[in-house]
């Protein structure tokens, strides 16, 4: 006589439905999330989080108060820069404040958003930099149910 039985495995815990990345680190597909995977990718130092955030034709903005002019960069000096700070940091905390402005278009696919933030970088070399400011971000994607990506930057801290 064979008998069969069910067997559970409880090393193999059930799949659970959802992303469990978009619960820990935020789900870019709303604008909230978006901000929490961003503030993540931040402090956790981690450009695999940070990359899938920057459009393709992203652009950076800051003014060179000593110039007095702006200075803009594309998706791939970001990336490189961003790369170096989080290599050289032993600590970063970052901060969302309240968001100032913002506005969406009707098929919510793109947004503008001014928005205040504190940050704290620690260096490797112990050295820490404060900085508080404000972000202007341009959010975009391909449809409502897509991730929001930073199509243009424009930094106002208050350096």
């Amino acid at each position: 006589m064979l008998i069969l039985a069910a067997c559970t495995n409880p090393f193999a815990p059930e799949e659970l439905e959802g992303d469990i990345l978009d619960e820990l680190l935020g789900d870019p597909t709303t604008i909230e999330g978006f901000y929490v995977r961003f503030q993540n990718a931040y402090q956790l130092r981690d450009t695999t989080l940070y990359g899938p955030l920057i459009h393709p034709n992203f652009t950076f903005t800051y003014r060179d108060p000593e110039q007095n002019v702006d200075i803009t960069w594309g998706r791939s000096q970001e990336m490189s820069s961003t790369s170096r700070l989080f290599q050289s940091s032993r600590d970063i905390q970052l901060q969302w404040n309240n968001i100032i402005t913002q506005f969406n278009n009707m098929d919510k696919t793109q947004s503008q958003i001014i928005r205040r933030f504190s940050l704290v970088v620690v260096l490797d070399g112990a050295d820490i930099f404060r900085t508080d400011g404000a972000t202007n971000f341009v959010l975009t994607r391909a449809d409502s149910t897509s991730t929001w990506q930073i199509l243009s930057w424009r930094d106002e801290s208050e350096i």
